[in-house]
């Protein structure tokens, strides 16, 4: 259950990023609101997560799969550069996040 509380929080941090990029600076209300209910929705479900997990593994899960989905979704929908650098930068992160959970993160 840990998990799929979990995958739901790094959901909600995703679209929460996404739209902050369409907030404008916070200028649009949607995106804004989308923005900040995607941040309590994450941060509340991540707290339930951290019940069962420990805080490393659960910390590191969530930051790397965040990081590295909201830069693919940079690179292929928002029209960033997808250099070799970042592409590089992201199989790093979840190369980081799999030795974590390898290594005995509890």
């Amino acid at each position: 259950m840990g998990y799929l509380t979990l995958a739901g929080a790094i959901t909600a941090e995703i679209l929460a990023t996404t739209s902050m990029k369409y907030s404008e600076g916070f200028s649009r209300l949607w995106p804004s609101l989308a923005t900040v209910a995607g941040y309590l929705v994450a941060f509340a479900l991540l707290a339930q997560t951290l019940r069962t997990m420990s805080v490393g593994t659960a910390y590191a899960i969530w930051s790397g799969a965040g990081t590295a989905v909201v830069a693919a979704i940079g690179m292929l929908f928002l029209g960033e550069a997808a250099t070799a650098a970042k592409v590089l930068g992201v199989l790093l992160v979840i190369a980081g996040v799999v030795v974590l959970n390898l290594g005995g993160a509890h």
